[in-house]
C-alpha cells in the first residue's frame, strides 16, 4: 500500500453516509480487536464510499508470524468490530475479501443498504470495550454447557468451527504439544528478541503488552499459560496466593476454506466467539504459540480430526477483572492515499 499515516491534524474524512467524526468512532471500535503482542496490525483507507481494510506491513512479527497468518487473524477481527460499529449507525455492511489485488489489501467495506441493528448486534457491540485477553488464573467454576453451546454458535454464525477439547488423552495432548511449542520458541534468539520488543513494554506505549497490575507470571507448574509476558517483573504465585485454574475450558477454532482469505475470516469468527464469551461473563486467553509453531499446529490438526487447519487456541473460564491493554487513536490508523503512479 503505498501511503503515509495520518497527521494528528488532519481529519479523517466522512465516509459511506457517515461524518468524519462517527468513522472516528467507528474505526475506534474496530481498533479494539485483539492481535498478537497487542500489535494492532492493521490500517484502513477511507474513501467516501467505501473503508478499506489494510494490513499493515510496518507491524508484522515476522518471528512469531512468519506468514502473515496471525496478523491477517487480527484483521479479520478488527473486520467484525467494523461490521457491528457499521450496524449500530442502520448501515447493513457489504463486505469484499482480496487476496489477488494486494497481499495487504484484505477487504473493502461499503453500504449494502440501511438495516436496523439486531438485539444480538447491540449486545455484541456492547461487549467490545469489555472484552479482555485474560492471562490471570480463573476461578475453578467450570464453563457450562450451555455457555459452550453458545460459544460454538457463535463461531459458526461466521462460517467456522469451535472444537471444545473435552476428551482426558486430547487435553494432555494438547498440552504435549504446548510445551513442545514453548519450548521451540524459546531456543529461537530471534523470537525472544521479537517477544521482548512487544511485551513488558512502557505504560505510555499505545500498543504493545504491558504489566496488568498484580499480573502473576507463569511457573512449571502452570500447565495451561507458559508464557511470561512481565519479563520477570510479575508477581510469584506465593506472592499472590492465587494458582491457575486446574482444567480450563480449551476450545479450538477452525476456519471452513483455505489460504489467506480463510484466516481473516476465521478472524471474524474469532472475534464473534470472543465477544459472545463477554456476554456470558466469561474471559479468554490465547495459546497461540501452539499455532504459531508450524509442527505442533499440524499435529493439533490431526488430534482434533480436523480437515481445515486450527486457526486459533483459546483458554476459557471465569476470571477477574482485568485492565484494558492501551491502543492507538484512530487517526493513527488510518492511511492517506500516496500519489497516483505515473506511466
Amino acid at each position: 500500500m503505498v501511503g503515509r499515516t495520518m497527521d494528528p491534524m488532519t481529519h479523517i474524512p466522512a465516509a459511506l453516509g457517515l461524518t468524519s467524526d462517527d468513522v472516528v468512532r467507528v474505526l475506534a471500535v474496530a481498533g479494539r480487536a485483539p492481535s498478537l503482542h497487542n500489535s494492532q496490525p492493521w490500517r484502513f483507507r477511507v474513501e467516501p464510499d467505501r473503508i478499506e481494510l489494510w494490513a499493515d506491513p510496518e507491524r508484522r512479527l515476522p518471528a512469531a508470524d512468519p506468514h502473515g497468518r496471525e496478523q491477517r487473524l487480527a484483521c479479520g477481527a478488527a473486520l467484525f468490530n467494523l461490521r457491528l460499529a457499521l450496524h449500530a449507525h442502520g448501515i447493513r455492511p457489504l463486505v469484499t475479501l482480496y487476496t489477488d489485488r494486494d497481499p495487504d489489501l484484505l477487504a473493502v467495506v461499503r453500504h449494502g443498504g440501511r438495516t436496523p441493528q439486531t438485539a444480538v448486534q447491540r449486545e455484541l457491540l456492547a461487549a467490545v470495550p469489555r472484552r479482555r485477553t485474560n492471562r490471570h488464573p480463573f476461578t475453578d467454576r467450570p464453563v457450562t454447557p450451555a455457555e459452550l453451546t453458545a460459544l460454538r454458535a457463535a463461531a459458526l454464525a461466521e462460517n467456522a468451527w469451535l472444537h471444545v477439547v473435552t476428551d482426558p488423552a486430547e487435553r494432555e495432548r494438547l498440552h504435549l504439544l504446548s510445551v513442545d511449542a514453548h519450548a521451540r520458541q524459546q531456543a529461537d534468539p530471534a523470537f525472544r528478541e521479537e517477544f521482548a520488543r512487544w511485551t513488558a513494554v512502557d505504560p505510555n506505549r499505545s500498543d504493545g503488552v504491558p504489566v496488568l497490575p498484580h499480573e502473576r507470571r507463569p511457573s512449571a507448574h502452570d500447565r495451561w499459560v507458559p508464557r511470561d509476558f512481565t519479563r520477570g517483573a510479575g508477581a510469584t504465585s506465593a506472592e499472590t496466593n492465587i494458582t491457575y485454574e486446574a482444567e480450563p475450558a480449551l476450545v479450538v477454532l477452525s476456519a471452513q476454506m483455505f489460504g489467506p482469505t480463510s484466516e481473516v475470516a476465521a478472524g471474524q469468527a474469532l472475534q464473534r466467539v470472543l465477544l459472545t464469551a463477554t456476554t456470558k461473563g466469561l474471559s479468554a486467553s490465547f495459546l497461540s504459540h501452539i499455532i504459531e509453531v508450524e509442527p505442533t499446529r499440524e499435529q493439533l490438526r490431526t488430534l482434533i480430526h480436523g480437515t481445515h487447519r486450527p486457526q486459533a487456541v483459546l483458554r476459557i473460564g471465569h476470571g477477574w477483572p482485568v485492565s484494558a491493554t492501551p491502543r492507538r487513536p484512530a487517526i493513527a490508523m488510518v492511511e492517506v492515499p500516496g500519489p497516483a503512479a505515473t506511466t
